[in-house]
């Protein structure tokens, strides 16, 4: 029998097939190699903004009367993140529809608790804001860290407050914080412009509605399936699973979909352990607001070269700034949490990552392996 011709159409790959390629040794392996970083620089620069507003915002407001709402000013020092990589005389822009985005997502989520919505319910809508929170953060080109430090922070909005004054001050304590994050941004602001004189920043591409659309329907599939899962197995913050499995199915492909799963899970352990080793110990306020500078800072400066470094120093600063807002709560054993939701999130997150992938996602997987 002759062979078949060159011009012959490939079979396309089905999921079983790329299953076999995620979870191959070499897949793994390729997710705990280190990157370049060209604009480190400017990465670090953003980890100092934000960690020099939590340097000056979160003592003051720890010796002021409002001392427990610091939870929530620290979320307000998380604004300073964004828009690193933006053109110029478009940061300030970007910094202030991130600092409504986050003010709006505390308000509604704490307006909610009040209200007394049942935590089901409270679950759900969280799931259903993940998705409109993707797709803010798309749409208006936010750019790192994108849109899981929203979903943190609603995350933390669902503890009931006590009255509806209670949840203007959480939202005016994002708002005030926030103010300041910006502040510093816009000062220093001549530092990032100076990088980007010699190095040109990554643009951000624009991506179709209907892609954009597709990805925000995924996103509140995978978040509610690990919010499920999470709350099935009695984790008291099934918001890390869902941001575990967001982390994982917003990843630019199958491929770093599977980095960014290894990467997560590996890195959270490890940070967990620090997390429980430090909170073991009882310091005091202080010392936890200096570790989660040095943690904001450190972040920055190696997240670029492996995502799993990075979680290394995540995971503490995200469970510190939890204790610190509810010192009263679980405390080290948060840490044994953080990992069990993260696995849950990470591979629930790389199942449906897997389940909701396109054909050309299928084939330039097993392409990228082939040529490798």
């Amino acid at each position: 029998m002759d062979d078949e011709p060159d011009d012959a159409p490939t079979p396309h790959v089905r999921r079983r097939d790329a299953a076999r390629h995620l979870f191959h040794p070499g897949t793994l392996k390729g997710g705990f190699q280190l990157s370049p970083q060209p604009h480190l620089h400017v990465s670090a620069l953003a980890g100092i903004q934000a960690g020099l507003t939590a340097a000056i915002a979160l003592p003051l407001v720890y010796l002021s009367p409002f001392a427990h709402l610091i939870g929530f000013a620290a979320l307000g020092t998380l604004i300073a993140l964004f828009g690193r990589f933006a053109p110029p005389r478009q940061r300030n822009r970007i910094l202030f529809s991130c600092l409504v985005t986050q003010t709006m997502t505390v308000f509604v989520m704490s307006t909610l608790a009040w209200l007394g919505v049942s935590e089901p319910v409270l679950l759900a809508i969280l799931s259903l804001a993940c998705g409109v929170l993707y797709f803010i953060t798309v749409t208006a080109k936010f750019g790192p860290p994108g849109v899981l430090l929203f979903v943190f922070a609603g995350g933390a909005a669902m503890a009931p407050p006590s009255s509806f004054e209670a949840v203007l001050e959480r939202t005016i304590a994002v708002i005030v914080v926030g103010s300041l994050a910006w502040a510093i941004c816009a000062v220093t602001e001549p530092l990032r412009r100076k990088k980007q004189a010699a190095i040109p920043f990554p643009v951000e591409p624009s991506r179709p509605l209907r892609n954009r659309i597709f990805a925000c329907i995924g996103l509140v599939l995978g978040s509610a399936a690990a919010i499920l899962v999470s709350k099935l197995a009695g984790a008291e913050h099934p918001s890390w699973a869902a941001m575990g499995a967001i982390a994982v199915m917003t990843g630019a492909h199958l491929r770093i979909s599977m980095h960014r799963a290894a990467q997560r899970m590996a890195g959270t352990v490890v940070g967990a352990l620090l997390a429980w080793a430090v909170l073991s110990l009882h310091p005091d306020t202080f010392v936890l607001i200096g570790l989660i500078v040095l943690l904001q800072i450190g972040t920055e400066a190696i997240i670029g070269f492996n995502y799993g470094l990075g979680q290394i120093l995540v995971t503490p600063m995200a469970l510190l700034m939890t204790y610190i807002a509810l010192p009263s709560g679980a405390g080290a054993a948060m840490a044994h949490e953080r990992i069990l939701d993260t696995m849950l999130g990470a591979v629930i997150g790389i199942l449906a990552a897997l389940a909701l992938s396109s054909v050309r996602d299928r084939d330039k997987l097993v392409d990228h392996e082939n040529k490798g």
